[in-house]
């Protein structure tokens, strides 16, 4: 499906970690679960700004800062835009995402005047399956912060998590959802387990989730970059770089959030000798 062989890499910088006060029964960031995990309030500036350099140089185009907890706070607004300048000073030519929960018009305006140039907000999954894996937050607030990015005029980078128990039929309804909110990127994450989660296994086939990869090109076509993010490694395993076949363009690399990926230097070296064409034009 990817017939120009174009591919498009993001990083991810996990800005604060692991004291999220949210149920996610998918997430080891919230403190509720104990999973074994790096937790830390802010990450030093100078780390956050070397960390981008690297992503400039495994060949990135895209930039992420994420924070864990349910939104955006005025001390957690304020840090997020300290880091946010320090990136955008060093001129990397990166696109820089937030990923900070959910926020009001008033805070995705303030980060995009200190230089956020997207916003990522995930629906996770289907309207009437979210409260059986959230129960401390709706997805109607997590529906509302999405068109409150469009409506600043942020890049909307929206997708979801499969793999949590849902039915097809649910997949199906979450992918209606994000269509419906037009995002420039959808972002698909697959399950990964971990022995402190109540969900203690993914319920995706590999053959299921090469489908939903195509499933989700054919329902979002308008997307610029269908992302295959975590869980990648875990889900797809030899055969993870068969997601170009089916419709995906983009991939996370590096580490995740909680968890390691592969080097990003081994998947340069694959893409390439695949052929593949890694992109670093911001502009697409």
């Amino acid at each position: 499906m990817n017939e120009n062989k174009e591919i498009f890499l993001c990083a991810i910088c996990n800005i604060e970690s692991g004291t999220c006060n949210e149920d996610c029964k998918f997430c080891t960031q919230s403190v509720k679960y104990k999973a074994d995990i790096q937790r830390y309030k802010q990450k030093d500036i100078e780390q956050i700004v070397k960390e981008a350099k690297r992503a400039k140089e495994n060949n990135a185009n895209g930039f992420c800062l994420v924070t864990a907890g349910k939104g955006l706070t005025p001390k957690r607004l304020e840090f997020v835009c300290e880091a946010a300048r320090a990136v955008k000073k060093e001129n990397l030519g990166l696109i820089l995402i937030a990923c900070n929960g959910t926020a009001t018009v008033e805070q995705l305006q303030t980060l995009k005047e200190a230089g956020v140039d997207a916003y990522n907000h995930n629906l996770e999954t289907s309207q009437d399956f979210y409260s059986q894996i959230v129960t401390t937050h709706t997805w109607e607030e997590r529906y509302q912060t999405c068109k409150n990015v469009k409506e600043v005029g942020l890049r909307l980078v929206c997708g979801g998590i499969f793999g949590l128990g849902e039915t097809q039929e649910q997949r199906v309804s979450m992918l209606e959802s994000i269509a419906s909110l037009d995002p420039m990127n959808v972002p698909l994450n697959f399950f990964h387990p971990n022995s402190a989660l109540p969900i203690v296994e993914n319920s995706v086939t590999r053959q299921e989730a090469f489908e939903l990869i195509e499933l989700t090109r054919k329902m979002i076509p308008n997307a610029k970059k269908i992302m295959v993010a975590g869980g990648r490694e875990l889900m797809f395993g030899e055969e993870q770089y068969k997601i170009f076949d089916r419709g995906a363009n983009a991939f996370v690399i590096g580490d995740y959030l909680t968890t390691a990926g592969r080097s990003a230097q081994e998947d340069i070296d694959e893409l390439e000798r695949l052929g593949f064409k890694i992109t670093r034009e911001c502009n697409k």
